[in-house]
């Protein structure tokens, strides 16, 4: 559990906040500080979501958040939009573009509930 809280803290940047002091707890700054947590509570829940229903097979199965996000998610890429699709291309010799690909896969086949 140490280690996921660990993950959470360093690697989704979750310790962030603007401010320490008790008096701004009770300021607007609060509400920025708990906005700032949301998002990172969110954000685990959903890079943790997509290691276990789209990182099951592969290499990345077992890795940590900050490795997958560094790895796999910041990468740079073109996108073009148009009215009826949006292209995402990647260069040719990201090391990790299989992969990459299996998880829109993955995605796209996942459920939409609502």
């Amino acid at each position: 559990m140490e280690n996921l809280l660990k993950e959470q803290k360093l690697d989704l940047k979750s310790d962030r906040t603007s401010t320490h002091t008790f008096v701004a707890c009770f300021s607007r700054e609060r509400v920025g500080n708990q906005l700032r947590l949301w998002f990172a509570s969110i954000a685990y829940i959903l890079m943790n979501t997509m290691r276990d229903k789209c990182l099951v097979n592969t290499e990345f199965k077992n890795a940590t958040i900050g490795n997958i996000r560094t790895k796999l998610l910041k990468l740079g890429a073109v996108i073009t939009i148009s009215r009826r699709r949006v292209l995402i291309a990647i260069s040719s010799i990201f090391p990790y573009k299989d992969i990459f690909a299996e998880i829109y896969e993955r995605l796209s086949q996942l459920p939409c509930t609502s």
